[in-house]
């Protein structure tokens, strides 16, 4: 009885600094360590601190006794909008309300001195972000403000089934918050809003290998199962003239992808670590889904409300480099490149996802028992013209208007990352 009220108490705990847009991928939040971010996300053939459970739970194998990692990821986000040449406003680049996220997670790992296994477990999170635009966008009854709220706990176990390999799996118990919200009319006057607020568990899977066949050259896969999630909660809406304020109770189902990361690591020397990976997320399973409400609203709204999104499933493409030196000391740098997953055809200004380029630098100390990594990462998302665009849900195809027009991204971020071992 305990748990549905306890776990979204850790969500609003854990993440009470986390608000703003998704920094790439749809609303997926990749970076969940500062010595993998420093590499370009490049990790899943390395994985080796307490961010494996995350990256790839094999790599927990690598671990000896106890060892605790925790970091907080805080981010600078500059998505714009321009209008299409032509409309109203078309000279002004539009901003989000708010700019600054801080994403925290933490990870532990115990390996057991008598047989090759080894347990560990994460509380993080995977996606995740909020977005406000100003209601002179010209697409007001088509997005107006989002938010997510998602919390993973993560309890894997690893064996090292022989010196060259090892396998890793757990589960995931997910809780996640959602809030959509939309004008009904063009304009402001008379005030009209119409949002959909509701939260949901589901429970997935996650598993990994990482092998070592010589001592140059380590591969690592990990694949993460896709969450199901019935979002329960509320509808409110807001007509003057047409009707009173009003709520009802509503419901929504969604799909969080799978995803899948491959790696292969070169280790010329003990001293190098250059890594390529690739990662997959097959945001396809965000196609389409129903507003159900019930009972029926006021005269003017859908009692069931169809929304159209039909986003692609996507890569991401990544390369890092580190180089350690004898005094614990190491530096890293890295490169990702993150593939569009929002088709034009049902363009989402709340996702305002484009193609984008994450460069990234850090550096880091790993002693006896403390440990401590920095990064820097910028992103960069060359203009993105949207064209022909058809609203995702009926108010705006009512409104007559669309989500044209012009995005850009530009994003710095600082993580923050100390280990302990016990």
């Amino acid at each position: 009885m305990k748990q549905p009220q306890t776990i979204p108490f850790l969500a609003a705990l854990l993440l009470a600094l986390t608000v703003g847009t998704a920094a790439a991928n749809g609303f997926r939040l990749a970076d969940q360590d500062a010595a993998a971010t420093a590499r370009g996300e490049a990790f899943v053939a390395t994985a080796d601190n307490a961010s494996a459970v995350y990256y790839n739970p094999a790599g927990i194998t690598q671990l000896t006794n106890t060892t605790v990692r925790s970091g907080i990821y805080g981010i600078n986000l500059q998505p714009g909008f321009r209008p299409p040449e032509g409309q109203p406003n078309s000279g002004n680049t539009y901003g989000i309300a708010k700019n600054y996220a801080a994403v925290p997670q933490f990870f532990a790992t115990h390996t057991l001195k008598a047989i090759p296994v080894s347990f560990g477990v994460g509380l993080y999170a995977p996606y995740g972000g909020a977005i406000s635009w100003p209601d002179d966008t010209r697409f007001r009854s088509v997005a107006k403000r989002s938010s997510l709220t998602y919390l993973r706990f993560s309890p894997v176990v690893a064996v090292k089934l022989t010196d060259t390999l090892s396998l890793g799996a757990g589960v995931s118990v997910d809780y996640a918050r959602m809030l959509l919200k939309q004008g009904i009319l063009k304009g402001v006057n008379p005030p009209n809003n119409f949002t959909f607020h509701g939260d949901g568990f589901s429970v997935g899977y996650n598993a990994g290998l990482l092998w070592q066949p010589i001592e140059k050259l380590s591969f690592g896969a990990t694949m993460r199962g896709a969450n199901d999630f019935t979002f329960s909660g509320n509808t409110d809406f807001v007509e003057e003239g047409a009707f009173p304020p009003g709520s009802r109770s509503a419901k929504m189902a969604l799909t969080f992808p799978l995803t899948t990361t491959f790696g292969i690591s070169y280790r010329p020397t003990p001293k190098w670590n250059i890594e390529a990976d690739a990662d997959f997320t097959d945001w396809s399973s965000v196609g389409k889904t129903t507003i159900y409400q019930n009972p029926a609203p006021p005269s003017g709204i859908q009692q069931n409300i169809p929304v159209t999104l039909n986003w692609r499933a996507s890569w991401m493409y990544s390369l890092g480099v580190t180089r350690y030196f004898d005094n614990g000391w190491h530096v890293s740098a890295g490169y990702v490149f993150d593939q569009n997953s929002v088709p034009d055809a049902y363009y989402s200004p709340l996702a305002a996802d484009l193609d984008r380029h994450f460069i990234s630098i850090g550096t880091g100390f790993t002693g006896k028992r403390y440990s401590l990594d920095i990064a820097y990462q910028f992103g960069y998302g060359p203009p993105h013209t949207v064209t022909g665009s058809t609203p995702s849900s009926t108010p705006g195809q009512f409104a007559g208007q669309t989500a044209d027009g012009t995005y850009e991204f530009i994003s710095h971020a600082i993580f923050v990352t100390c280990g302990l071992r016990f």
